[in-house]
């Protein structure tokens, strides 16, 4: 029997029967997943889970007996490679609930559907939550001893070999670029570097807007350094991470040759606004052979075509590695199209971005 690979199995925890059947017909739509059991709190989704085998579990916050916020920490000791979406509101609080949440090892988040058009309606997020469940779900489990692995050449293409090399000269700025999985590795990043890091950086994660504010936030506290989400007209500074707001796209101009910060609402790149490949596009412009690119973890290929036009002016892209990653879709297309000059685990990122910038200055 040759068989299709088996479906990615879904727990769907949700005090409410109307919120579990919605979510539920989304997945059960899909020929490659399949909703394995459903649960009305916390509780009932650890007493099913030593039941039931799953894979990817989505989660309420808001339950009776034992909320959201409760059971995840515990869902994931129980099964430790198991992968936890949120189930997110559109308020303050929502948001503010579920970046919790990310901070206790939720892989990433929906928006709960609602009746409305636009990014809460049930087409939206049936679109997110199917993609979500399909990256996080088929994520292959890493090799025991890739994990300790401080270092992997990516297969090189001859063609790209040149451009994966980088030139000599030490960047001036760094861009980062994450999704899934993405704010805890920014925050693990930016903690290691050393406290008088000399370049400005700046962070594009796919999230909307309320959840950028509370990201920045956060960094600011976890990371050791100020961490603002950035504005139309902020002048780019050493010494200062600048993350893109929801739903702008966050690029670099100059004027009487300073570089600053131009938020545009073009139309979504990757399915995404903001995306990270109109930011690299714009550093390599600005910064040239000085460009140094971080693409993190996250699901699809949003930075690639960044990382191109980077490579291109001779500034060097890294990328973190598939072991560390949640999701090694963005860092895996750029490593697979030959044009990372390095493949890291996360650990290993800040003191590499450290000693390159050693030799380096800044933006001036």
């Amino acid at each position: 029997m040759s068989g299709s690979p088996r479906p990615v199995r879904v727990m769907i925890v949700d005090d409410s029967v109307v919120v579990r059947g919605v979510f539920g017909r989304i997945v059960d739509a899909e020929k490659d997943m399949k909703v394995a059991t459903t649960a009305p709190n916390g509780q009932a989704a650890l007493d099913a889970l030593r039941q039931v085998e799953v894979d990817v579990v989505l989660l309420d916050v808001e339950m009776p007996e034992m909320d959201g916020i409760a059971a995840l920490p515990k869902i994931l000791a129980m099964r430790p490679g198991i992968r936890v979406i949120m189930a997110s509101s559109l308020t303050h609080q929502g948001a503010a609930v579920t970046m919790t949440a990310l901070g206790l090892g939720a892989a990433d988040f929906v928006h709960k559907p609602t009746a409305k058009a636009g990014t809460g309606s049930i087409d939206s997020v049936g679109r997110d939550l199917v993609a979500k469940i399909r990256a996080l779900g088929r994520r292959t489990p890493p090799r025991a001893e890739a994990v300790d692995t401080p270092f992997i050449s990516p297969p090189v293409p001859p063609l790209a070999r040149g451009l994966a090399a980088g030139s000599d000269i030490a960047p001036r700025v760094v861009g980062i670029a994450s999704s899934t999985g993405g704010p805890n590795a920014l925050a693990e990043l930016l903690a290691g570097l050393p406290s008088d890091f000399p370049l400005p950086i700046l962070v594009t994660q796919h999230m909307p807007p309320l959840f950028t504010t509370l990201l920045a936030e956060r960094l600011t506290r976890d990371g050791g350094r100020p961490c603002i989400e950035a504005k139309d007209g902020d002048a780019i500074v050493a010494g200062r991470v600048y993350l893109a707001p929801g739903d702008w796209h966050m690029t670099v101009r100059t004027m009487e040759r300073k570089p600053f910060i131009r938020l545009v609402q073009s139309a979504p790149e990757n399915h995404c606004r903001p995306a990270a490949d109109p930011m690299f596009r714009s550093l390599a412009a600005v910064f040239g052979s000085g460009t140094l690119g971080v693409v993190l973890t996250g699901m699809g290929e949003d930075g690639r075509r960044g990382s191109e036009v980077i490579a291109e002016c001779g500034g060097r892209v890294i990328v973190q590695d598939e072991a560390s990653s949640v999701v090694w879709g963005m860092p895996g297309a750029v490593a697979h199209a030959g044009l990372a000059s390095a493949v890291l685990p996360l650990r290993d990122l800040a003191g590499y971005v450290a000693r390159l910038a050693l030799v380096g200055g800044g933006v001036a």
